[in-house]
């Protein structure tokens, strides 16, 4: 590879990349939001399992996620500083049950075709007929 060709490839990946981890965001801000926080923890607890998240992408998220009745907020003196509160919605919490159940949907297809490529690199590697899945394979946008 040359340098253009492998500073092309990285942007692809980083495009790809910061795609997958929007959604997954929503979903992990919405998992963390069943129990209230205000930003400062929930960027917190995010990062503490492993997604972090800067302050000008949390924040633009909560209230998107708010104004489209996922999320509510109220306004709270702490430590005699003014927080916003932010929890799941009954009608969040729905949508996060409906998302989480896509997400296992779509966890499962995936390690069905990576181990099934997997098994089928391994079966050609050992000189075997390779075998090929005869499924029908549904994909639905989401």
């Amino acid at each position: 590879m040359t340098p253009s060709t492998t500073s092309a490839a990285t942007d692809l990946f980083d495009a790809l990349r910061l795609e997958l981890r929007r959604g997954c965001l929503v979903v992990a801000v919405l998992a963390q939001l069943k129990s209230e926080q205000y930003g400062y923890t929930l960027r917190k607890s995010l990062s503490d399992d492993g997604l972090v998240i800067d302050e000008s992408t949390l924040y633009p998220l909560l209230r998107r996620l708010e104004s489209q009745g996922l999320l509510a907020s109220e306004w709270r003196e702490e430590n005699k500083r003014n927080k916003r509160f932010y929890r799941l919605s009954a009608s969040g919490a729905h949508v996060l049950d409906q998302l989480l159940e896509e997400w296992r949907r779509i966890n499962t297809s995936i390690d069905r075709m990576i181990h099934h490529h997997t098994e089928n690199v391994r079966t050609a590697k050992n000189g075997q007929a390779q075998k090929v899945p005869q499924r029908d394979h549904v994909l639905k946008e989401f």
